[in-house]
């Protein structure tokens, strides 16, 4: 070969190497570009939550000049608890509000006047009478939860810029309101009542304690039938089920389940647990049994894959020393397979508390106030209660919508945290 047709081939071969390290290099940017995007996309979906569901923390309260007048509650001086529990608040709160305004003379502003302050006052005055019955008679200044939509305009959500007919808040409320702020009368609080009572029709008393309690019990009874069967079940498959087509056809089954829309779990549940052996609908317990299907396969899956993955050396040597086939599993295998069978039951149970179609099936989708005091109480669960806020047009519970997504996903973040140090501590023993 000359010279010349060995520069040819050296500089086809530098074109060609050129071209191919080209490629790399856009593809390395491609994967770099996909990367960006997503987080961009996460940001942006995290971003518009947030925004949205941080308001949802806060409370407005107002300061009312209240009256205890005996008359005006309709008791009598040194009235007993029963009678104090069925007095009239909610007048008070109307005679205070006129008082405070006596500008407001037509019946349209008077309903306006009167939606200053939430529906749930006259259970705070009630509960304040009760507790200091001494204040009958008496003028006091009383902090008492504001009305959402009056909330909304205290914390700049609702603006003039909007129109009148655009908005709930009406230019006569929005002056009432501007009034109680120049006089101090305006406050803002940490919304305790969100993490503290149930379900409400009236957004500033929404809270999601009932749904945390349904989740609970609904993940305990989960957690109790799935994990125990699930890692029994890739056990016996792994380590003590004969290779046939049984077992094949079992494999293939646990596979395919795993597949399976979630939807059908609750289509499930609805004909057999309760049409059938008539269990307790929209309960925990019910709920529980149709996550603990849908999670199955993914803790047996996890945890076959957890247990191929130990030496076989481990094996060999425990049996070597004498111990059984079972012992070698239990006090071996087991241990040395644990941080990948926890990891994999965490994110299966994580998916479980971030279901919401198998259990509107089976009527978790009610309206639920009080919370569950077992399994067989009705309840609802977190994700459906968002499903529930998500459905209200009202502004109030828009931001209690993605108040809760944020607690949800809280919840999620935790629980993966604690799969991977659970992975790692197991590890490290």
């Amino acid at each position: 070969m000359s010279n010349q047709d060995s520069y040819k081939n050296t500089e086809v071969i530098q074109a060609s190497l050129k071209k191919r390290y080209a490629r790399e290099k856009r593809f390395q940017w491609y994967g770099r570009l996909a990367v960006l995007t997503g987080f961009a996309f996460l940001f942006i979906l995290l971003f518009d939550i947030v925004s949205k569901g941080y308001p949802a923390f806060t409370q407005q309260y107002i300061q009312l000049s209240v009256d205890f007048d005996a008359d005006r509650l309709g008791v009598e001086p040194g009235a007993s608890s029963e009678a104090l529990y069925q007095a009239d608040y909610l007048g008070v709160v109307k005679a205070s509000l006129r008082q405070m305004f006596p500008e407001a003379s037509g019946r349209q502003e008077k309903r306006q006047l009167y939606r200053l302050i939430s529906i749930g006052a006259e259970y705070q005055l009630r509960d304040y009478v009760i507790d200091n019955p001494q204040v009958i008679g008496k003028t006091q200044d009383i902090w008492l939860m504001a009305h959402s939509e009056a909330g909304a305009y205290l914390k700049g959500q609702v603006t003039r810029e909007i129109p009148e007919t655009d908005r709930r808040v009406k230019d006569t409320q929005m002056q009432w309101l501007d009034s109680l702020a120049q006089q101090g009368r305006t406050e803002s609080r940490f919304n305790t009542l969100f993490f503290s009572t149930g379900d409400s029709r009236e957004p500033e008393l929404a809270g999601i304690k009932a749904a945390l309690y349904g989740s609970f019990f609904t993940l305990l009874v989960t957690f109790l039938l799935a994990f125990p069967i699930g890692v029994f079940a890739a056990v016996y498959l792994e380590e003590f089920a004969p290779r046939n087509r049984l077992t094949d056809l079992i494999e293939i089954n646990i596979n395919n389940l795993a597949a399976v829309p979630s939807i059908v779990f609750g289509l499930l549940g609805l004909a057999v647990f309760i049409n059938f052996f008539e269990l307790p609908r929209s309960a925990p317990l019910v709920g529980g049994i149709v996550l603990s299907l849908m999670t199955l396969p993914t803790i047996i899956i996890t945890s076959r894959a957890a247990i191929q993955s130990v030496s076989p050396s481990i094996r060999q040597a425990a049996l070597g020393v004498g111990a059984s086939p079972l012992q070698t599993v239990f006090h071996h295998v087991l241990p040395v397979a644990m941080p990948g069978i926890l990891t994999g039951s965490i994110i299966g149970m994580a998916q479980a508390l971030g279901e919401s179609a198998p259990l509107l099936m089976i009527g978790m989708v009610a309206f639920i106030m009080d919370v569950p005091g077992g399994v067989t109480d009705p309840a609802t669960v977190l994700p459906v209660q968002i499903f529930l806020w998500a459905d209200s047009p009202e502004r109030g519970f828009m931001e209690k919508t993605s108040a809760a997504i944020m607690v949800l996903m809280g919840f999620l973040i935790v629980m993966n945290a604690l799969a991977i140090y659970l992975r790692k501590r197991f590890e490290l023993k």
